[in-house]
């Protein structure tokens, strides 16, 4: 074993604790497939991250993404918080965007003040559910049919279901089946009223190891909920999302559709823990 540089990273929050932690090791050079995923179970942690020499030459460093039980092709709370813990650590990027090699491919991180984005990766399904799947879905949550106002595939990795809610209080108020929804992976979206910071409340709900998990603050979710929703005009170009207040977690996603039509999801990050991991 060696000992590696290792941070605990919060991410989409400016306060430590309220948002969604990753594991990061920062040198994963060596460590087979594997080592990554025991230790990653170990941590006990939604996702653990391995910072690996990239292989394609425009990217800055490689990401292996790992969660419970499985590798993962992408993961946007990991992505932000990886480049936010190897910019910590003396990264430096090689052009204006920081670039991160992963199983999605090549994706591009951008620096706002305190705040990291990632720009999200093309879904590669959409379109509306089937009304099987949303049957299934209204089901699962404790709602009727009627309650589900429009839903959508929003796979970028993770196969999401995405619904949306009448309202933030309606989402809030989900007290979800994991027998019904056990293997699925579920985003639901509310809107706030006006007045708020939050133009939109989100939930994710996917398989973990009881059957289901809530996860608190979700990047890929909110990545293919955008793309969805902005594309729908359901959503204005730019909006802050909440994400976790059920969970006791107070995380704040910022979504913005720029003039080239990229869509950023950014957030704040905060180092928790810094320091050495025997790998």
């Amino acid at each position: 074993m060696t000992l590696r540089a290792f941070q605990q990273v919060d991410v989409f929050t400016a306060t430590s604790y309220l948002g969604n932690p990753v594991a990061v090791v920062l040198d994963g050079a060596g460590l087979t497939t594997e080592q990554m995923q025991a230790f990653t179970d170990w941590t006990n942690l939604s996702e653990a991250t391995f910072v690996l020499p990239p292989q394609n030459a425009q990217a800055d460093y490689q990401l292996r993404i790992f969660c419970p039980g499985r590798e993962l092709p992408f993961a946007g709370h990991p992505t932000l918080g990886s480049c936010h813990a190897w910019l910590a650590a003396g990264g430096r990027p090689k052009a204006e965007h920081v670039v991160q090699e992963c199983g999605v491919g090549l994706v591009k991180i951008r620096r706002d003040g305190a705040q990291l984005a990632f720009a999200a990766p093309p879904l590669r399904k959409s379109g509306p559910l089937a009304e099987d799947d949303v049957a299934l879905v209204a089901r699962g949550l404790g709602l009727s049919r009627g309650d589900i106002l429009a839903h959508a595939w929003c796979d970028n990795g993770p196969n999401w279901r995405g619904v949306m809610l009448r309202s933030a209080a309606q989402v809030l108020a989900l007290r979800p089946d994991a027998g019904v929804l056990a293997g699925l992976f579920v985003g639901v979206v509310g809107p706030h009223g006006p007045g708020t910071d939050c133009a939109f409340e989100v939930r994710a709900f996917f398989p973990g190891n009881n059957g289901m998990t809530e996860d608190p603050v979700t990047g890929s979710l909110n990545a293919a909920l955008a793309q969805w929703l902005i594309g729908a005009g359901l959503a204005p170009q730019r909006y802050i999302a909440a994400q976790g207040t059920a969970l006791g977690r107070a995380g704040r996603v910022h979504v913005e559709r720029d003039a080239k039509g990229d869509i950023w999801i950014g957030g704040e990050s905060v180092t928790c823990i810094d320091g050495q991991v025997r790998l």
